[in-house]
């Protein structure tokens, strides 16, 4: 007679009588809100980009295996660590409500995705589909509601890192693709080491006096880790830093169209805030005269004289074609540096909505072309749903008329230097930046004006996508900005030149002109679409499992 003893899994001892178990109810959601931490650390100003990493593996040891529910309420506290402190500048100057509200709306759109991720992580090669529905969820919150939100996209917080080239490759959404999957990747791998570790130290020792062989386990005592999950943690890990090694030479900083030297005006404002132009006169006044400053300066041999001059968003808030003051003034400025100048500047048509545009002011002929910013900024620039809003923040009605989009792709041809435009808020959206490439721009600006928001770390964060914007196209980027941080940044994504805050400055600088395509700007969206596929696909295959899973019980009962 022989008796067969299978072996059971080790279980945790029960708490003993009255003992509170509510620390550990606690453990999976701290660790879910630490990993958005780690997501907020990662970016700007803080060079910390490889904290991401960590942070994904916390969040894929949070959220694998658990219910749907569970799954929205961790990626819901995940999104609050991450979007609360990230977006604090929001409330910089209208209180907390603003703020947050939008990090809450937006931390909505994580716990979704943590729903999407607790149920792919049951399939084989989880890892993929798990990064897939992240992307499926940034793709998601860039395009509604109101246009989109798409700040906070873990690709803006890779401006330093090691997998920038794949921006190069496909965009902002290839490379938060790779920062995801390594990151879930790196938790599998422990997870893996760990579950074989554990395996091993509950498997009995075998007795060299019963005749076993002691230097091989007994047979049924442990668990061999499977081949597959082993090669899909380690190419999770492997394929986005091989793919970003690969990819390292699209960054290409090279002339392919010679140069041309660019300006970037900052003029300062006189008052932080809300109220930053409530001495309207004055922020145009101190544009111009730092560029008749500078204009001195190329006179005397100090500076070089520029190909052309770019000054930041709402450098004129009063409307040059209305008013004869400030269209003199800007005329003389331009005049005293004696190139084409991109002035920005509010324009009050005497019916309809107002325009954010860009000016092309020739020194001659005075303003010969606009562009209207065409994503204009909710909550912001227009106000959606104003008496609904209202009742939450009477600061909705210092925006008393709104703004309206234009509808025409921004480029400017300055003295033969074809010049992409992408108003502030435009560089978080992938279209707004990869159009003017596509029409023509050798070079690419990003007028801003980051007064509203004090010092916070607004300017940096805008800053860094910038960054990947000029890898993603492959063109030199130039930020003048009012109050923030201006600079001049190479197509490799490294800054050359830049100001302090709050301080009036001209960068002057020869920048490198270029006409190539990278594949990311000649494929556009299509790998958002291609990661978006395999996210539906492995959210459908879940689905599938789950209908065949309860179908299978009702036909054993017929049996």
């Amino acid at each position: 007679m022989s008796t067969t003893i299978t072996p059971v899994e080790p279980t945790e001892p029960a708490p003993a009588p009255g003992a509170s178990r509510w620390p550990r109810r606690f453990v999976r959601p701290g660790a879910a809100a630490l990993s958005g931490l780690l997501f907020f650390a990662s970016f700007p100003p803080r060079p910390l980009w490889w904290l991401a990493l960590p942070g994904f593996a916390l969040l894929g040891w949070t959220l694998r295996g658990r219910r749907p529910r569970a799954g929205f309420g961790l990626g819901f506290l995940a999104g609050l660590g991450f979007l609360l402190p990230l977006l604090k500048w929001t409330g910089e100057e209208v209180g907390p409500l603003p703020w947050v509200a939008l990090a809450a709306v937006s931390a909505l759109f994580i716990g979704v995705v943590g729903t999407g991720i607790a149920a792919v992580s049951r399939l084989p090669a989880w890892p993929v589909f798990a990064a897939a529905v992240w992307i499926l969820g940034e793709a998601a919150r860039a395009r509604v509601p109101f246009g989109g939100f798409p700040w906070g996209k873990i690709a803006f917080g890779q401006a330093d890192g090691m997998f920038l080239p794949l921006a190069a490759v496909g965009g902002t959404p290839v490379l938060g693709f790779a920062v995801v999957l390594c990151g879930f990747g790196l938790y599998e791998a422990v997870r893996l080491v760990l579950a074989r570790r554990a395996d091993a130290a509950a498997a009995p020792t075998p007795s060299a006096e019963a005749g076993i062989d002691a230097d091989r386990p007994a047979e049924g005592t442990t668990r061999p880790v499977p081949r597959a999950a082993v090669a899909v943690a380690a190419l999770s890990v492997l394929v986005p830093v091989v793919g970003a090694l690969a990819a390292l030479p699209l960054v290409d900083d090279s002339a392919e169209d010679g140069t041309a030297t660019v300006a970037a005006i900052q003029g300062n404002v006189p008052r932080l805030g809300l109220d930053f132009n409530a001495q309207r006169r004055q922020v145009l006044d101190n544009h111009a005269e730092r560029t008749e400053q500078l204009a001195a300066d190329v006179k005397a041999g100090k500076e070089p004289k520029p190909d052309f001059v770019l000054w930041p968003e709402n450098s004129s808030d009063l409307d040059p074609y209305r008013n004869g003051d400030a269209r003199l003034v800007i005329d003389d400025a331009v005049k005293a540096i004696g190139v084409p100048t991109v002035v920005g500047s509010v324009l009050s048509p005497d019916t309809g909505k107002l325009r954010n545009s860009l000016i092309k002011w020739d020194p001659e002929r005075g303003p010969v072309a606009t562009y209207d910013k065409r994503h204009v900024q909710p909550f912001g620039e227009y106000i959606p749903m104003r008496s609904f809003v209202r009742i939450f923040s009477s600061d909705v009605d210092r925006v008393r008329r709104d703004f309206g989009p234009g509808d025409k792709v921004g480029v400017f041809d300055l003295a033969g230097t074809k010049v992409g435009l992408a108003t502030c808020y435009e560089a978080a959206f992938d279209w707004a930046v990869r159009d003017t490439v596509t029409h023509g721009a050798q070079l690419i600006t990003v007028p801003s004006n980051n007064a509203t928001f004090g010092r916070s770390e607004m300017t940096y964060q805008q800053l860094a996508m910038s960054r990947v914007r000029a890898v993603e196209h492959s063109r030199a980027v130039v930020v003048p900005v009012t109050s923030g941080v201006s600079a001049m940044i190479m197509p490799d994504g490294e800054v050359v030149d830049e100001s302090k805050m709050f301080t009036p400055d001209a960068l002057v600088r020869e920048m490198p002109l270029r006409s190539s395509r990278t594949p990311a700007t000649t494929m556009g969206t299509l790998p958002e679409a291609l990661l978006v596929a395999v996210a539906v696909g492995g959210l459908g295959w879940v689905g599938a499992r789950t209908v065949r899973a309860r179908r299978r019980p009702a036909s054993d009962d017929m049996n």
